[in-house]
């Protein structure tokens, strides 16, 4: 697994939130076609990259599996988020890690110190993985892709009952758009698990409710030599909505646990006409709506003092909280607990402050949890992962489907 692992994040994968095309970076697609080549090299027939970009296949179950034994989705996403460098990944494996802070050489600056990282500490005598860092590792997702293809070729080396488990391996994840093409028909499982976690024994069943903001404001442009009692700036309206954000509360470093935020994460444009991107956050759905409100309460205000200035705000869903629908199927939930026991680890249950494939997925009807991988501070040139915790994942994946395929998770199913 961690070659396979290896030799994924050093494929230059990241979405790009400002393209209109399907997938985002045709870049993406590479990974996505070396992993129908492999797929295939490790037995599986039922191979195939579809024209929106996902790669689908089947291990097929087994005859001595129970009747009736469902079909089990296994997913993982091939992109990389926007958030930090993606090209160049150096991967770095310090093989069973003292405890001592780990300074990355590509930049001396950037330190994985157990003291203030939460969770690292625990992972003394472990193998970590980490970039260099100048650029984010990409464990986010492709753990869960090395994790799949490893369990998938591990069940396909033994006889004893399995359940058929779909794979699937999507685009465009990190964007909100993961699904926005996801056949569920073609894909054909019963209910699904991502692989798209953290640490080590996590369950997640619980997401944010997402809206993605676009406040575009016009104002009037000049030019600056001649713009006294003319000019109308946009960037500046736009700098003072961000100013009169809450400041101690409803942003992501003054919020924790179920606790929503609005959080301005880019802001493009001239002085004439500008536009600020927003993402809304909430466990909530009742305070989700409240909190578009306040930004569009701010932005009148704002932009209201300047009658020659005007603005927009486009609120579009991203994605709903999943807990409700999952709640319907604790079977799904349970199974998932009982993998992991088997996989000789304690399964924690927790929130997910974001979203993941499996939140639309369950709101289009295929009940979808959250499994952990191993990766740790996603998002970051900080990023990190076990190898333990990622083949304890692994191995969970395995024990998924021989649980279903066995009956002893069918019931309720």
């Amino acid at each position: 697994m961690l070659e396979r692992f290896l030799r994924y994040v050093v494929v230059d994968t990241q979405s790009d939130p400002t393209s209109t095309t399907y997938p985002s970076t045709e870049k993406q697609l590479d990974l996505s076609r070396l992993l129908v080549e492999e797929l295939r090299q490790i037995g599986l027939d039922d191979v195939e990259l579809t024209e929106p970009g996902y790669v689908f296949a089947t291990v097929p179950g087994t005859p001595g599996s129970a009747e009736g034994a469902p079909t089990v989705g296994l997913i993982a996403h091939v992109d990389t988020s926007p958030a930090a460098p993606g090209a160049g990944v150096a991967p770095i494996v310090h093989r069973a890690w003292a405890g001592e802070p780990i300074v990355l050489p590509g930049d001396e600056a950037q330190v994985l110190d157990p003291e203030d990282m939460p969770g690292l500490a625990e992972k003394r005598g472990h193998d970590l993985v980490t970039s260099d860092g100048t650029t984010l590792l990409g464990a986010d997702d492709k753990a869960g892709v090395a994790i799949i293809v490893t369990a998938a070729r591990r069940l396909l080396a033994e006889d004893g009952p399995r359940a058929t488990a779909r794979i699937a391996f999507t685009v465009d994840e990190e964007v909100g758009r993961g699904t926005d093409h996801f056949d569920l028909a073609a894909f054909g499982a019963d209910f699904a698990y991502t692989f798209d976690g953290s640490g080590l024994g996590e369950v997640e069943t619980e997401t944010f409710s997402a809206y993605q903001l676009v406040l575009t404001v016009t104002g009037v442009g000049v030019h600056p030599g001649t713009a006294k009692g003319r000019l109308v700036n946009a960037l500046k309206l736009l700098a003072d909505v961000i100013a009169a954000l809450p400041r101690e509360s409803l942003s992501p470093e003054t919020t924790e646990d179920r606790e929503g935020f609005v959080h301005p994460e880019r802001l493009t444009g001239t002085a004439s006409r500008a536009s600020l991107w927003f993402i809304a956050r909430d466990h909530d759905d009742a305070k989700l709506e409240e909190h578009v409100e306040l930004v569009r309460r701010i932005a009148a205000e704002v932009v209201g003092r300047e009658p020659r200035a005007s603005f927009e705000l486009v609120v579009e869903e991203q994605y709903r909280n999943m807990r409700t629908a999952l709640d319907r199927h604790p079977e799904i939930i349970e199974a998932a607990e009982d993998a992991i026991r088997r996989a000789g680890v304690e399964p924690v249950h927790s929130i997910i402050r974001g979203g993941t494939d499996g939140a639309r997925l369950t709101e289009k009807g295929l009940p979808t949890p959250n499994l952990f991988t191993g990766g740790q501070h996603y998002h970051s040139v900080r990023e990190w992962a076990s190898v333990q915790d990622m083949a304890a994942a692994a191995a969970t994946c395995v024990e998924l489907v021989r649980l279903w395929g066995s009956g002893s998770g069918t019931e309720g199913a």
